[in-house]
């Protein structure tokens, strides 16, 4: 899998995944494991939702990585 997620756009994921998984901890709600998606796609630098569409936000120079 080649990383298809840039610097800006993992550290929102990350953010974003682990600011769902706390609301759904804080209201005791299952919905906060919707946390996880962005969170393990910021992690891993891969979105399998860009792949069909051909989006890339990494630079040139972040694509070999994994």
């Amino acid at each position: 899998m080649k990383a298809n997620v840039g610097s800006a756009d993992r550290a929102v994921r990350i953010v974003a995944g682990l600011s769902i998984m706390v609301w759904g901890y804080m209201s005791q709600n299952l919905w906060g494991l919707v946390g996880l998606v962005p969170l393990l796609t910021g992690l891993f630098r891969w979105c399998p939702a860009y792949v069909p569409f051909k989006i890339n936000s990494c630079a040139k120079k972040d694509q070999g990585l994994s």
